[in-house]
């Protein structure tokens, strides 16, 4: 099968370009008419095999995967999707497992209004890269640099679960086959919170998704802010299954663990009604979990206020 007879069987998209997408796959660009009055959102992730996945992987979950980190970035930007590119780098031409792939990406891709436009296929180690674009009215856009002194610190849903699975995956923690395959689930597919990363437009200040761990992504809020925080450690959503786990441990994977794809996010005290209003209609969960503060630097107490010296450090692709 020739690299285009790939392109053509596997990933053409069933729907109709939209209409904002001018000329979609088959050209040396892709074009696109912008929305109206809207600035574009741009962001991109590459999935390694044996970095970021396991070679093994299952095809379809792996499809959901790369299209929903990247989906996730839009969500923590308040952005709507609109486009993706897809650069992928196959050891060898495997129709079962491309078939599997794509019907997992596309299936998230429909769910959300986002169309594959272009990209490139290549000969080599197992590389999944993609580009997504997405529009957001201006000022609008959840940025890192806007926490302001005085916020709620706020995440969605729960936290930890994925890196439980994966420390079963590594025989690092030993769990029932049942909460491991609840607990992979959140590995293997993260939901992207577009829903309420629209639904805080105009609410929340500042916004980032937890990929590397709570406790580094806040981070980047707090240095792109120049502000300190205080998290109250035992308001941390766990998920079902880390929270049947050893205290410790319940910190450690939700503090520090990665892969939750969850939004952290900021905003005044006053909007707390609005924050659970929004919540509300995204259908999804959120807990306050702490406050933004002008002293520099992240403290970690516990619910009676008593400062946590936990040794933790978030997921770095560089040192981990």
């Amino acid at each position: 099968m020739s690299e285009f007879e790939l392109i053509q069987r596997y990933f053409t998209q069933r729907q109709s370009p939209p209409s904002y997408v001018t000329l979609g796959i088959g050209d040396d660009c892709a074009l696109m008419a912008p929305s109206a009055g809207m600035q574009l959102a741009i962001s991109s992730d590459m999935l390694v095999a044996g970095r970021h996945f396991f070679p093994d992987a299952d095809a379809r979950m792996l499809g959901h995967k790369a299209l929903a980190v990247n989906l996730s970035d839009l969500a923590a930007m308040g952005a709507t999707p609109r486009a993706f590119t897809l650069a992928l780098a196959l050891p060898q031409v495997d129709e079962s497992w491309l078939r599997e792939f794509s019907q997992g990406l596309f299936a998230l891709a429909d769910r959300h209004h986002c169309h594959l436009i272009g990209g490139d296929t290549t000969k080599g180690p197992l590389n999944i890269c993609i580009t997504v674009l997405g529009d957001v009215p201006p000022h609008q856009a959840l940025r890192r640099d806007s926490a302001k002194v005085g916020d709620d610190i706020w995440v969605s849903g729960t936290l930890g679960d994925a890196r439980l699975a994966l420390a079963s995956y590594l025989r690092q923690q030993t769990i029932s086959d049942e909460a491991h395959r609840q607990s992979a689930a959140r590995l293997h597919q993260p939901i992207p919170r577009i829903e309420l990363g629209l639904a805080l437009r105009g609410i929340a200040h500042a916004g980032i998704d937890i990929s590397d761990g709570l406790i580094g992504d806040l981070g980047h809020i707090l240095q792109r802010s120049a502000v300190g925080a205080t998290l109250d450690c035992d308001a941390l959503p766990f998920g079902s299954i880390l929270a049947q786990q050893a205290i410790q441990t319940r910190y450690e994977y939700a503090l520090a663990g990665g892969d939750d794809y969850e939004l952290c996010f900021t905003a005044a005290p006053s909007d707390h009604a609005a924050v659970l209003a929004a919540a509300q209609r995204a259908q999804t969960p959120v807990t306050c979990i702490g406050k933004i503060e002008a002293q520099s630097g992240l403290r970690l107490v516990d619910k009676n206020k008593q400062a946590l010296h936990l040794s933790l450090n978030s997921f770095d692709h560089f040192s981990s």
